[in-house]
């Protein structure tokens, strides 16, 4: 086993809350081991590499955001420690880490610091089966780091208040393709469907509209994904040798089956019908069904019998079902509570994509700057209304009485001047800012 990390980035930018660091790239790895050359070792498939999360690149534009949603309401809760366990964070990072589960957390233990806890399984000795359970990185040109698998898990420890962008974690390789060109890199990501190129309609989209990194606000939502995660061995169950994507490959063909739109996704009893309805659905698929990209209902993990055999009160639909009160509420009782304190921003009136330059001038609607890269000055008028989610600005942002400025996992290289407007750029669902100029907000109110 090889083990390496990549280097650190200097110079972090002035954080708003949790606060991001600037993207950085690979470059040369670091040897666990001293080696005999000065030239760094090329990762291998396999190798487990140590790297920040905010060095990690998406390989798809959307999440399940309830998902999401279910770690940090369980991350926030004591009923983990109220019931003599620990936090669920800890053993999710431990797992993640390819180091199972928690062994000893003291108090004031931090997801941000490994350090202050320890896991069962110690550096060096993982086995084949520790090792399975960790998620996946290409190394793309230039030594880019692209995340493969665990966009949910790590996005969750990014978002949590004792994780963030810093996090470290650890991720085995799947392939070094930093020689390639980024056509010829694309290529063979499609080509190994390490790439999940459709967004939360099932509508395709290129790879210049992924999300650059992290962060709940850079990703869009797909309901269908955060259903099938709640069908997990209900409806189905992943095989070992499961597809890349496979979450939203059965989101795929629910979404042709089952209108969410008939469920009202803010009630538990709704929202639990619709799982049901799902997974029944998933169940009563023939086992030779073609699901997507070539795959069977079978290969896609399909149960043969619904709760697997289980009545309704119990097996994983039961413990579904358990509501925030109960000694060990449900995965659903905990997004729902969770999601009830996020603000939704204003719905886009006008919405931007991709890299664009030039003065940008807000004089009505909502314009919404969805993972938008704006070089030039950003004013809005009075009455208007900005929202950047996981936007690059390189330039002045003033706004003077607009109706509202909803910033969230956006990144500010220059000064940002709110005066009299509704502000929102922290909370749940809205990722940590960083803002790398001078900051002057007066007279706002909570956007």
């Amino acid at each position: 086993m090889s083990t390496a990390t990549p280097p650190r980035t200097a110079g972090a930018a002035r954080r708003v809350g949790a606060g991001v660091a600037a993207t950085a790239a690979l470059g040369a790895l670091l040897a666990a081991a001293p080696q005999a050359s000065a030239a760094t070792p090329s990762p291998r498939p396999g190798d487990l590499l140590t790297v920040r999360l905010d060095q990690l690149r998406p390989t798809q534009p959307s999440v399940g955001k309830d998902q999401i949603f279910y770690k940090l309401g369980r991350y926030g809760s004591p009923k983990d420690e109220q019931a003599g366990d620990f936090n669920k964070r800890f053993d999710d990072w431990c797992e993640t880490n390819g180091q199972g589960e928690a062994e000893k957390v003291p108090v004031g233990a931090r997801l941000a610091d490994p350090a202050s806890f320890t896991c069962a399984i110690p550096l060096g000795e993982e086995t084949d089966e520790s090792r399975a359970a960790m998620k996946t990185v290409v190394v793309g040109p230039g030594g880019s780091l692209y995340l493969t698998d665990g966009h949910h898990s790590l996005t969750s420890f990014w978002e949590a208040p004792d994780g963030g962008p810093g996090t470290t974690i650890r991720l085995r390789v799947q392939a070094d393709y930093s020689e390639l060109g980024q056509s010829a890199f694309w290529d063979e990501m499609r080509a190994h469907h390490w790439v999940w190129l459709r967004d939360e309609h099932g509508d395709p989209v290129t790879t210049e509209e992924l999300p650059t990194r992290l962060g709940l606000s850079r990703f869009h939502d797909d309901p269908y994904r955060s259903l099938v995660y709640f069908t997990r061995d209900i409806g189905y169950t992943a095989p070992e040798d499961a597809a890349e994507y496979l979450e939203f490959l059965w989101g795929g063909w629910l979404r042709e089956r089952l209108d969410l739109g008939a469920y009202d996704l803010d009630d538990p009893a709704s929202y639990l019908q619709a799982v049901r309805s799902a997974s029944e659905l998933m169940v009563a698929a023939d086992p030779d069904e073609v699901i997507a990209d070539g795959r069977t209902a079978a290969e896609l993990g399909r149960l043969d019998e619904w709760n697997d055999g289980k009545k309704p009160e119990k097996g994983e639909f039961g413990k579904l079902s358990q509501p925030l009160t109960a000694e060990k509420p449900g995965k659903l009782a905990f997004a729902l509570d969770y999601r009830s304190r996020t603000v939704a921003p204003p719905r886009c009136t006008t919405t931007l994509r991709g890299a664009r330059s030039g003065p940008l001038v807000v004089d009505s609607g909502v314009t919404c700057l969805d993972n938008t890269r704006q070089t030039g000055p950003v004013v809005v008028r009075a009455g208007a209304s900005l929202v950047a989610l996981g936007a690059e600005l390189t330039g002045p942002v003033q706004a003077v009485s607009a109706r509202s400025v909803y910033l969230c996992g956006t990144t500010l290289d220059g000064p940002l001047f709110v005066v009299g407007s509704g502000l929102r750029t922290e909370g749940p669902d809205c990722s940590a800012n960083s803002f790398g100029g001078p900051v002057q907000l007066v007279a706002n109110t909570r956007g």
